[in-house]
C-alpha cells in the first residue's frame, strides 16, 4: 500500500520525522509508548484518513520508546525500526538461567494452576480471512518524558487482528478515542512495503498454536527469536536482559491475542521457570476487579508488572505496573500503566464485534 502524500507534504511529514528528538529510554512503563506515538501521528496526519500505528509492538521492554525516525517515513512504519529498543541478551541455553533463583515456589505453584486451566479452555477454530477482535481498557501515564507520570482515566480500546499468515502490510484496525485507526505495517521496498509475516511480532492463532508445548523447549524458542531480533539491531549486550524479555514477551503474548489452550499452558509453565518471578498477592487491573498477580521486577528501570487473574477462575484479566522505588516518575508505589480484558473473540470482518454479530456502521 502506497502512501498518498507526496511532493512538499510528503517532504514536510519525513523533515518533522527527522526533527523530533530521540527520547530518552526507560522513561514509561509497559505499552505506553504506543500512547504517544500514536498522538504523534494523529499530529502528523492531521486529516486522520491515513493514521499508521501498531497495537504494542511486541518484544519490547517496558519505557523503551520508538525512536522518531521509525514513526513515519512515506506513511509507513519502518518494522525494522518500530520494534528496536532493549530487548534480550542472546542466552546460552533459555531465560531463566542467570544469577537469580528460579520462581519461587509460591509462584511456580501458581503458573501451575493457571497451566491447568488455561488448557483445559476451549479450542478455536480460526482460518486465516478471519480477524482476532480484543477489547480492553488501558490507562496509563501522562508525564513528559523524563518527569513525574500521573495516570489518565481508563479508556476503552478494540483491536481487530488479521490472522493471515503473511506476509501483510493491513494488518489490522484500532477504535480507540471514538476513532478508528488502521494497523499498517511493512518495510518499504521501492514504492512498494513489503508486509509482516506470522511471528512473535505478529501472533496469530495458527502460529501461536506451532509453538512447542514442552515449557523447557519454548522458553529456548523465544530467547532465540528475541535475540535474533537484538542481534539484527545490534543492540549493546549492556541493553540486553534474557530473564526481563522472555518475562515481557510472555506478557505481550497474552494481551492482545486468543490463545490456543495448549499454547496457553506452556506460556505459563514456561514463565514459571523465569529467575525473579513471583506472586503479588492482591493486584487490582484498569476495571477495578481484583486480583492475584504473577510479576517481576524490572530493577533497572524501576518498576513492577504483573499479569491479574482472578483469584477463583484464573482467568487472565490484564497487567498493571508501578513503582518499585522512587525515581524521576514518581515515588515508590505510584502505578504507571493498568489494563483489563473485556471480551476476546473471533470475527469475520473488521469493526464486527463477537456479541453484536455485525460489522459497526461507523
Amino acid at each position: 500500500m502506497n502512501d498518498r502524500t507526496s511532493g512538499p507534504e510528503r517532504a514536510e511529514r519525513e523533515e518533522l520525522a527527522r526533527l523530533l528528538p530521540v527520547p530518552a529510554e526507560r522513561d514509561l512503563p509497559p505499552g505506553r509508548h504506543l500512547h504517544h506515538k500514536d498522538n504523534l501521528m494523529r499530529l502528523i496526519d492531521q486529516d486522520g484518513d491515513r493514521t499508521t500505528a501498531r497495537p504494542r509492538p511486541r518484544l519490547l521492554r517496558p519505557a523503551v520508546l520508538l525512536p522518531a525516525a521509525g514513526l513515519a517515513l512515506g506513511g509507513v512504519l519502518l518494522t525494522t525500526l518500530a520494534l528496536t529498543g532493549q530487548d534480550s541478551t542472546p542466552a546460552p541455553a533459555a531465560a531463566g538461567t542467570g544469577s537469580q533463583a528460579a520462581a519461587p515456589r509460591g509462584a511456580a505453584v501458581l503458573l501451575d494452576r493457571i497451566a491447568s486451566v488455561a488448557e483445559k479452555s476451549d479450542e478455536q477454530t480460526v482460518t486465516g480471512d478471519q480477524f482476532v477482535y480484543v477489547r480492553t481498557l488501558q490507562s496509563g501515564n501522562e508525564g513528559e518524558y523524563g518527569g513525574p507520570v500521573r495516570m489518565s482515566e481508563p479508556g476503552e480500546r478494540e483491536v481487530w487482528m488479521a490472522q493471515k499468515p503473511g506476509p501483510v502490510v493491513d494488518e489490522g484496525l484500532i477504535h480507540e478515542d471514538g476513532r478508528y485507526y488502521p494497523i499498517t505495517v511493512g518495510v518499504p521496498d521501492g514504492e512498494t512495503p513489503v508486509g509482516y509475516p506470522a511471528g512473535l511480532n505478529r501472533p496469530t492463532y495458527a502460529w501461536l498454536a506451532s509453538l512447542p508445548t514442552d515449557p523447557d523447549t519454548l522458553l529456548r524458542r523465544l530467547t532465540t527469536e528475541i535475540t535474533r531480533d537484538q542481534d539484527a539491531r545490534d543492540t549493546p549486550a549492556e541493553d540486553r536482559d534474557p530473564d526481563q524479555d522472555a518475562f515481557d514477551a510472555i506478557g505481550e503474548l497474552l494481551r492482545e491475542t486468543v490463545m490456543p489452550p495448549k499454547t496457553a499452558a506452556a506460556l505459563y509453565k514456561a514463565a514459571a521457570k523465569i529467575p525473579g518471578v513471583s506472586e503479588d498477592p492482591d493486584a487490582v487491573d484498569a476495571a477495578g476487579r481484583h486480583g492475584i498477580g504473577v510479576a517481576r521486577d524490572d530493577t533497572r528501570a524501576g518498576w513492577r508488572t504483573a499479569w491479574i487473574f482472578d483469584s477463583t477462575t484464573l482467568e487472565y484479566l490484564g497487567e498493571r505496573s508501578y513503582l518499585i522505588r522512587d525515581t524521576e516518575m514518581g515515588k515508590k508505589g505510584t502505578p504507571i500503566s493498568k489494563s483489563a480484558v473485556l471480551e476476546r473473540g473471533v470475527v469475520d470482518a473488521l469493526r464486527e464485534r463477537p456479541s453484536a454479530g455485525k460489522p459497526s456502521a461507523t
